[in-house]
């Protein structure tokens, strides 16, 4: 069932097969979790959504048209679930004695002169894109997915993914200049 494809496994999901689901969860829950990771920064937040995501999976395998890949189809639900979640998020107010609790993570001076690894750099570098540009940085470079596909997760047109990159790798190529990394790795 290793062999089997994604497509397969979702008719068989859609007539109950458990196995099948296994399968496919084993296949792609890791993706899938980095993926709304990304957006809602939270590992425990993630792991509620990948369970919801895959429950989705599971009650709406019949209705997959197969118009899309089957894991760009499980991105678009997991975007959803988690823009969904964030929005819930922003809603709830935090008193004050929890707000006091709330420690400071950003690094200070020192610890970011210490940064000298690249990668920690280019991490860092992406943060200080907007969410709709490091969403589809994500996608593209971390996914995969095609200018069609991403265009069908975030449900705007290909040429907006084509805009939205353009500006995305001019930001982080402007906030990689001013972590010392002028081109390429030298």
């Amino acid at each position: 069932m290793q062999t089997t494809t994604d497509e397969v496994l979702i008719a068989r999901i859609a007539k109950g097969d458990r196995l099948a689901m296994q399968v496919l969860f084993a296949r792609h829950h890791v993706k899938v979790y980095r993926f709304v990771l990304r957006l809602v920064r939270n590992e425990a937040t993630a792991e509620d959504l990948i369970s919801e995501v895959f429950l989705d999976v599971w009650r709406q395998a019949g209705k997959f048209e197969g118009r899309s890949a089957v894991s760009t189809w499980m991105l678009s639900i997991a975007r959803f679930k988690a823009l969904s979640s964030m929005r819930r998020r922003q809603d709830a107010e935090l008193d004050e004695e929890t707000a006091e609790q709330v420690e400071d993570e950003s690094d200070d001076p020192e610890t970011t002169l210490a940064k000298k690894d690249k990668g920690a750099l280019l991490r860092q570098s992406l943060g200080g894109l907007s969410p709709e540009h490091r969403e589809i940085i994500d996608l593209v470079y971390y996914h995969e997915k095609s200018v069609e596909e991403v265009a069908g997760i975030v449900g705007i047109p290909e040429a907006t993914v084509k805009t939205r990159m353009f500006y995305a790798r001019k930001k982080l190529s402007e906030l990689l200049k001013e972590q010392g990394i002028d081109r390429g790795w030298p």
